[in-house]
């Protein structure tokens, strides 16, 4: 008598959970062993409905370093200073004076967030520190070292073109610490992201410190099992959280709760597929087969760190959240962007070859 695989039974419940079709549900376990080689969690909700998926051996409790999934917190920031009138998502930023008052013009809320005010991907420095300080090259700048080196080396493009940068957004972390009236560092975005995004939408367990004990050792390429420094670009990547949480920061966008921000989609040159458009925090890609209006659909975002991948994304048009959270960093013969690819199978979307590249 054979005993059916249990991971196979849980990610049935999946699939009934989120009304995938026979060929989505046929192959969502092999994406699933793609994306998590290693083990991780799998988390999805809807209707109010929630599944946590262990694979691996990994507890569905467990927290993660969540990489660029920390970027859609920053815009939620930014969305929330926005609606209390401390912001202005296209107003130049340095009109907040202080820190800021040397900024280009064109540093707004909302091309820093979405990648359009073209700032390197990273600060030069980090050339050398990748090598000589690999899990924290950002980690012995200062905030407003951070900020010389975004006003130094941004070139504005018109028409604006997409730019993937941690520089950027890392940048708007700061800016939104000055606005929310903290320091200009990590800690100060994480006092304004805990008082204006955290507190209010009951996320106790997110936060630039995993709780003592809880966090998912990473697994790094070559061994290494520390979990990745951001230094004072905290707001590009920095984050902690359990899938719980980021199931539950989903949700608040649909409900409303997490802002509007990431209703309207731009369409900058330069975007790379499989993202038909871009929003603070989120990326756009539109469901296969007859065209559908873009307001429903799935946004997502991902993230890579040295030694753990993640994704996470919600259908505004079906209501589900998905997250996945996966031990280990890239390998040498993996796929990429596997992480992200099972997020968009199972939000209905368009899923791109386990061999495109990510930006996360």
């Amino acid at each position: 008598m054979f005993r059916r695989d249990p991971l196979r039974t849980r990610l049935a419940e999946v699939a009934d959970l989120l009304d995938l079709g026979p060929a989505q549900g046929g192959v969502l376990p092999a994406v699933v062993r793609a994306a998590l080689p290693r083990g991780g969690v799998l988390g999805v909700s809807r209707a109010g409905t929630r599944l946590l998926v262990p694979v691996g051996g990994v507890p569905t409790a467990g927290v993660f370093e969540l990489a660029s999934v920390t970027k859609p917190f920053t815009a939620a920031l930014a969305s929330a200073l926005v609606t209390r009138g401390a912001l202005d998502w296209d107003t130049p930023l340095r009109r907040l004076g202080g820190p800021l008052r040397g900024l280009p013009l064109h540093f707004t809320a909302r091309r820093l967030a979405v990648h359009t005010a073209g700032v390197p991907g990273h600060p030069a420095r980090a050339a050398l520190t990748s090598l000589t300080h690999f899990h924290d090259p950002y980690g012995r700048m200062t905030g407003a070292q951070a900020l010389a080196s975004a006003r130094r080396w941004s070139r504005e493009t018109r028409p604006p073109t997409f730019l993937y940068s941690n520089l950027s957004v890392g940048v708007l972390a700061l800016a939104l610490a000055h606005a929310a009236g903290e320091d200009l560092s990590a800690a100060g975005y994480g006092a304004a992201l805990a008082r204006y995004v955290t507190g209010p939408l009951g996320l106790p367990r997110t936060g630039l410190r995993p709780p003592p004990g809880e966090l998912v050792t990473p697994r790094g390429l070559l061994g290494g099992s520390e979990a990745t420094g951001f230094g004072p670009l905290a707001g590009a990547g920095g984050l902690f959280a359990p899938a719980a949480d980021l199931l539950t920061f989903g949700e608040a966008h649909l409900s409303g709760a997490a802002g509007e921000h990431w209703k309207a989609g731009e369409h900058p040159r330069g975007l790379p597929l499989p993202r038909a458009g871009a929003t603070p925090g989120w990326f756009i890609t539109p469901p296969p087969g007859p065209a559908t209006p873009e307001a429903g659909w799935p946004r997502w975002h991902d993230g890579v760190a040295r030694g753990t991948r993640t994704a996470l994304g919600f259908s505004p048009a079906s209501g589900a959240v998905v997250t996945v959270l996966a031990r280990g960093g890239l390998s040498l013969l993996g796929t990429r962007n596997a992480a992200p690819a099972l997020a968009l199978l199972l939000l209905g979307a368009a899923v791109p070859p386990l061999t495109a590249s990510s930006q996360g």
